[in-house]
């Protein structure tokens, strides 16, 4: 380590930009890693993300249609019930309105402010793991009684009641009164399912009710809670069942059938999907662009840095000379020279992350693209944050050392000791 330390401070303008350009690759490499990150990583309230299957839209088509047309969009709650009712192969499902929606909340006589509202069903709560300050989650009597229940978050309680004391009180949505039974923690737009202000039972606004061709299309989506993400097949097994015997039914009933484009998906193909409900996502090819965008982010700087190496390397082949007068071989001079860039690597690996967690902290609004956005530390640094830092220092040394490195320790002697280079 003395050595590496020394070698560093003899030559500072070639080692300062081997450290901040391998830094520079790091930060790079971790800000695309982390916009990747937080779209499938677990967080509260999708801390169980891994274990979750969406169905976000239905696809039906009907036998007097042409082969490719279909109308798409989200599933009313008849079908909900006869497609994913009672799933012997999940701990939980929920529906809830596919979109929130904005809407005015107000104490009464009070003035109102802007929030978003999301009705869901009772299961909601159970899916996703809100903090509660204060009271609990509407219940499943609440539900199927239609009764003005509300969850709010922390901010809304604060705004229109100036306290988060507020169990019991009611709360104007858009001029209608709802019981607030519960308030949790504010919750990150990152978390695109569970963000709302304000969680409403969605018998109570009608969504229910709300139903086009033919009662099978309507407002709702479903999101499924595996006991593991090594029970997706069998939930997808029970789901076709499901769906088969449904468009059985369907098909002598009014003619209309279901497509399924692979459904449900897991969180990752969720996060690719494209914003049309007639395309199943590409999973494979957002992996390659991803990994084409790695790569890139990689052979770049190494090629930059593999210079800096041999430069350094040039002015150490007279010790390489003597290493080898004593009987040091060029795998074992290769293995030195390549160990010591790793460690100069890492050091550089350390700086671009922490150069990247700075930049992610500060500047999360603008690098997703949202106001008011909520980022902490639990959402986007975990341990696969720090594996692929050290991959990337790894595969990075070896790219600009490991060539540079055989390349000095196949000198001869001679011309090592004498300062000679071919």
């Amino acid at each position: 380590m003395k050595q590496i330390f020394n070698e560093l401070k003899q030559q500072p303008l070639i080692s300062t930009i081997t450290v901040v350009g391998t830094a520079l690759a790091i930060f790079l490499i971790m800000v695309v890693v982390m916009i990747q990150q937080v779209k499938i990583a677990d967080f509260a309230p999708e801390s169980n993300r891994s274990r979750m299957l969406h169905w976000k839209y239905g696809s039906i088509t009907h036998e007097s249609w042409a082969d490719d047309d279909s109308a798409n969009g989200a599933m009313s709650y008849k079908t909900i019930r006869e497609l994913f009712g009672d799933l012997e192969t999940v701990e939980t499902v929920t529906a809830y309105q596919v979109f929130s929606e904005t809407q005015s909340a107000a104490a009464k006589g009070e003035m109102s402010v802007s929030i978003k509202t999301r009705p869901t069903d009772a299961n909601f709560f159970k899916v996703f793991d809100y903090t509660f300050i204060e009271g609990a989650p509407f219940t499943e009597a609440d539900f199927r009684s239609a009764l003005p229940k509300a969850v709010i978050n922390e901010s809304t309680a604060r705004k229109v009641f100036k306290s988060t004391d507020v169990v019991g009180r009611e709360i104007l949505l858009n001029m209608t009164p709802f019981q607030v039974v519960g308030v949790v923690k504010d919750v990150s737009k990152l978390a695109s399912i569970a963000y709302a202000d304000v969680w409403i039972p969605f018998t109570t606004v009608g969504v229910d009710t709300q139903e086009w061709t033919n009662g099978h299309m309507g407002m709702l989506s479903v999101t499924l809670l595996a006991p593991s993400r090594s029970d997706f097949p069998k939930v997808r097994d029970e789901l076709a069942r499901r769906l088969a015997a449904l468009n059985t039914t369907m098909k002598e009933t009014d003619g209309y059938r279901f497509i399924s484009r692979n459904r449900p998906y897991d969180q990752e193909k969720q996060a690719t999907g494209t914003v049309w409900a007639n395309v199943e996502p590409d999973l494979q090819k957002a992996r390659r662009e991803k990994w084409i965008v790695y790569l890139i982010l990689i052979i770049v700087p190494a090629i930059n840095l593999s210079s800096m190496t041999r430069s350094r390397l040039r002015k150490r082949t007279a010790e390489i000379g003597v290493r080898r007068a004593f009987g040091a071989s060029s795998a074992q001079i290769t293995a030195a020279l390549v160990l010591e860039n790793l460690v100069v690597t890492l050091i550089a690996g350390a700086v671009g992350l922490l150069l990247c967690l700075l930049f992610a902290w500060l500047c999360a609004p603008y690098l997703w693209s949202t106001s008011g956005l909520k980022v902490n530390f639990s959402m986007i640094v975990r341990w696969s944050t720090f594996g692929w830092a050290l991959l990337f220092c790894f595969v990075l040394n070896l790219l600009c050392s490991l060539l540079p490195a055989w390349r000095s320790s196949r000198e001869s002697i001679v011309s090592s000791l004498s300062g000679v280079n071919r």
